[in-house]
């Protein structure tokens, strides 16, 4: 059995939940190793406190359920099937009611929620969200190995975007370039859209890749990841296109001084909170705080952001195993745009990070 399953399966007994329903693709492959994009069609994992739990997938995906090495029973249903009738039959060979039943606030819809309330109108519903996130939050050996691969195509990927730069290309052009050659490798798909901003441009924390051209003497903002086994990587670097000016050259030591500031303190026992506002203080008394405009960084493991937020007002203490990304930036509107990101595992005595491309101010 998947292990994560069984810590879930332990969970809900603790706390008294008879049955959780998960259809989140994301956490009915943490949970089950199935890997699946349903897009409109239902796909759940149910699992008991005392039962056997069961996948239930739409009909053409239920052979590579099958094949996925899952243990218990699938059920699955045609197009033109009611799946949650189904669903409510599988249930009841197990268990002749529910008193309460789990579900991820965030992710179900309306209309989903309103079938199971049909279903099961005298149980009580729970939100899980926060117990997902307690069992998801640190890491396992495998799971960290898997985004350590993922971080070494994400170092290929930045190695191959400051290869293409020259004079005259576009953002898009180097984002096609980038996940070209990523396919030739084998990388089949990117954590994100790949971001590659030239200049002001990169000014928007979140700038979309346009035609904007690449002119000397400016700097370029790549942020991007890869996905390997269902695991995620996620980098950002920033580096000089020719000879940049003194001022964004300051900017930039800021930023990395900031970043490492904060990498430098990570540890067990060491509130989340405490890195951002390390890594903000370096910002703010060099003048710069007003353009440090989001938190410090985010979980990841399958999914590009996950528990936790690395951010103020977070008190979570750092535990070995947990993984989350540090990246620090000063955007000014019009100017320039510079931030810098790895994503870490926590270790007895600090961390490691997925990726290793380095940091200190490049010219190109």
């Amino acid at each position: 059995m998947n292990s994560q399953l069984q810590r879930l399966q332990v969970t809900l007994k603790e706390r008294q939940i008879d049955a959780v329903f998960l259809q989140s693709p994301v956490n009915v492959a943490y949970f089950s190793d199935f890997e699946s994009d349903p897009h409109e069609r239902v796909l759940a994992l149910v699992a008991f406190s005392n039962q056997d739990p069961f996948l239930f997938t739409p009909a053409l995906e239920a052979d590579d359920a099958r094949q996925s090495g899952w243990m218990y029973d699938i059920y699955s249903y045609q197009d033109h099937e009611d799946p949650f009738t189904i669903i409510q039959q599988a249930i009841m060979e197990r268990r002749s009611s529910l008193s309460t039943i789990g579900l991820e606030e965030d992710s179900l819809s309306l209309s989903r929620f309103k079938e199971l309330l049909k279903l099961f109108p005298d149980a009580a519903y729970e939100d899980v969200t926060s117990l997902l996130q307690e069992l998801k939050v640190v890491k396992t050996p495998e799971e960290i190995e898997k985004m350590k691969q993922a971080g070494r195509t994400a170092d290929l990927a930045l190695k191959i975007g400051f290869d293409s730069l020259r004079e005259g290309i576009t953002e898009q052009e180097v984002v096609a370039e980038i996940e070209y050659q990523l396919k030739k490798q084998g990388v089949s798909e990117m954590s994100f859209a790949t971001e590659v901003l030239f200049g002001d441009h990169a000014a928007s924390p979140h700038g979309v890749p346009g035609e904007r051209q690449l002119q000397k003497n400016e700097l370029v903002l790549f942020d991007l990841g890869t996905i390997h086994e269902g695991y995620v990587s996620d980098v950002t670097r920033t580096v000089a296109f020719g000879s940049v000016s003194d001022e964004h050259k300051h900017i930039y030591d800021v930023v990395l001084q900031a970043h490492l500031t904060a990498l430098n303190m990570v540890r067990p026992g060491v509130p989340v909170s405490d890195l951002d506002a390390a890594a903000r203080k370096v910002i703010e008394d060099a003048g710069y705080g007003p353009y440090f405009t989001h938190r410090l960084g985010h979980g990841i493991g399958k999914l590009i952001h996950e528990f936790p937020n690395v951010m103020q007002g977070n008190d979570l203490i750092l535990e070995e195993g947990m993984c989350f990304s540090i990246e620090p930036g000063i955007y000014i509107p019009g100017s320039v745009g510079v931030r810098i990101e790895d994503c870490v595992y926590v270790t007895k005595e600090g961390c490691v990070s997925f990726t290793h491309t380095p940091k200190e101010y490049k010219e190109i």
